[in-house]
């Protein structure tokens, strides 16, 4: 068995679909009810809380491999990293893959992904087989521009023509599902991208370009940016995503050839995101 954290995520969705069509047999665990789809064949979903050892360890137990995602509480809060790696270790897990950040790795010291690097710690000293992936921007936080692109045809964003090679969630899924099933990918640390760098203007073009429509670019002032984000981010985590977005440091502009290493093939572009996910935008 392999165990989901994030199951109903951008990435941990289609992980689940990804191994349940390998014939794996899935633990999906989320804070939200099972999708309503209907069950899929070889799937069992399960509610915990995945801040706690002991729910961490519910979410573990029985299964060979674990997807750790860091989101909600695991990310912003919880028990010790040391901690809740251990009751994964002692539940019996042999092997984790961890979804850690790019920033980790070029901005050693920023505040906003210090719990991230205390889990990449933790991993790594676990003594388990284990892989760290560490993917730049997604390309599905053009999700937050879908409201007004459907109602107002318009993209309101900071940092307009700085580019970043922002990757397609579904590229980190198919990279985790091969390091969770495959030999080969233990003690490696993949930092994932995109096959080139975008600005937010580009990508708005793109967005017009698959509806046959105009939408017009908005840029935002940081402050106004800022403003945005602190309803429903911490306030260091803000600034360190504005800093990524505005000022990025060279490595963070660069695409990078770890998906195509270990998917062989290319990563998919911006514009391949935008097609799967287009009625979001109509």
């Amino acid at each position: 068995m392999i165990t989901v954290t994030g199951a109903t995520g951008n990435i941990g969705r289609t992980l689940v679909e990804l191994l349940a069509g390998a014939g794996e047999e899935v633990r999906a665990v989320s804070r939200q009810a099972a999708p309503s789809a209907g069950p899929v064949a070889g799937v069992h979903w399960v509610r915990t809380d995945t801040g706690t050892a002991g729910g961490l360890r519910t979410a573990a137990e029985g299964a060979r491999a674990l997807f750790l995602l860091l989101g909600g509480e695991l990310n912003s809060h919880g028990e010790d990293p040391a901690g809740l790696v251990g009751a994964v270790r002692d539940a019996g897990v042999e092997r984790i893959v961890l979804v850690s950040s790019q920033v980790a790795a070029t901005r050693p010291h920023a505040a906003s992904h210090a719990r991230l690097r205390e889990f990449e710690g933790a991993v790594r000293a676990s003594g388990l087989d284990f892989t760290v992936l560490r993917p730049g921007g997604f390309a599905s936080n053009a999700f937050a521009w879908a409201e007004t692109v459907r109602t107002r045809r318009t993209v309101l964003a900071p940092f307009g023509d700085v580019a970043l090679p922002v990757v397609d969630p579904a590229d980190i899924a198919a990279v985790a599902a091969a390091a969770l099933r495959e030999e080969g990918h233990s003690g490696r640390t993949y930092e994932l991208t995109g096959p080139e760098a975008v600005t937010p203007r580009r990508q708005t073009e793109v967005i017009a370009e698959a509806l046959g429509e105009d939408v017009a670019f908005v840029e935002l002032s940081r402050a106004e940016a800022h403003a945005h984000l602190a309803g429903f981010m911490p306030e260091e985590v803000v600034n360190g995503t504005l800093d990524v977005l505005g000022l990025p440091l060279p490595e963070e502009q660069k695409a990078g050839p770890d998906v195509e290493t270990v998917l062989g093939r290319p990563a998919a572009p911006f514009e391949a995101w935008v097609a799967r996910h287009l009625p979001a935008f109509r």
